[in-house]
């Protein structure tokens, strides 16, 4: 298996051209990121370049104060589209490849359609990028409006974008709806994306509820190639969590 290193969670304590450099040397694949706009481009642009990794996706900005994301939120569409171009805009300069949409907290006919806008306006900008939607949790993200795969799947063949894609990380997938191995070999044809943590503790993937072993046999089965998300939560120093990454 093939993994990426989340920056948002791992070395934290770094700049992000160093926490690249440090997932470099950790053996990592590839990296990704949330948001990274408090970052010089050109710096990140430059240590993408020097360790070889790709950069597989970053996410728009949450927005106002208590928000998380804006895409979905009614009378928020110029402020939600200008968080796209941004994240596209990054994108372009740091040659990542997928920018991850974010609803925002909503509810309803109404978000239903402004989220479906917004992607619609976000894939038609992405110049041959992926934009990816991703369900989240209700524990951690209560009253998120995309919360659950079944929903992602239809808003997917209701915007009807070729590079439209589900985001699945099945730490918020087994919190939210479970029988994840079912769920990827069903939803495999329109995921662009897969990350991975512990539930309920959202630590490394080698404890807790689900058996990531054999998740890794059914992905390898399935035919999955790409970089696996490492989106989990160290309890201390980020280089004395990486034990699971040796093991797999």
């Amino acid at each position: 298996m093939k993994f990426s290193a989340n920056l948002g969670f791992l070395w934290t304590d770094r700049a992000l051209p160093d926490a690249i450099r440090a997932a470099k040397a950790a053996g990592f694949d590839a990296v990704e990121c949330h948001w990274p706009y408090d970052q010089y481009v050109d710096a990140v642009a430059s240590a993408l370049q020097q360790t070889g990794l790709p950069m597989l996706g970053l996410n728009t900005r949450r927005g106002r104060t208590g928000e998380n994301g804006m895409s979905a939120l009614p009378g928020c569409e110029d402020e939600a589209r200008a968080a796209i171009d941004e994240a596209l805009a990054y994108a372009k300069a740091t040659n990542t490849g997928a920018v991850h949409v974010m609803a925002g907290f909503a509810q309803g006919a109404d978000a239903h359609a402004t989220f479906a806008e917004n992607l619609r306006y976000a894939c038609s900008q992405a110049e041959g990028r992926t934009i990816l939607i991703e369900p989240l949790n209700g524990y951690d993200a209560p009253d998120y409006f995309l919360n659950r795969t079944t929903q992602a799947a239809a808003l997917i063949k209701e915007v009807g974008a070729p590079n439209l894609r589900l985001m699945f990380d099945c730490y918020h997938v087994q919190l939210t709806e479970g029988d994840v191995t079912h769920r990827l070999e069903k939803l495999l044809p329109i995921i662009g994306h897969i990350q991975v943590a512990s539930i309920p503790d959202r630590g490394t993937p080698d404890h807790g509820e689900l058996n990531y072993p054999y998740i890794w046999q059914v992905l390898d089965r399935l035919g999955w190639d790409r970089p696996i998300g490492a989106e989990y939560k160290p309890t201390g120093d980020t280089d004395a969590s990486l034990g699971w990454l040796s093991a797999v």
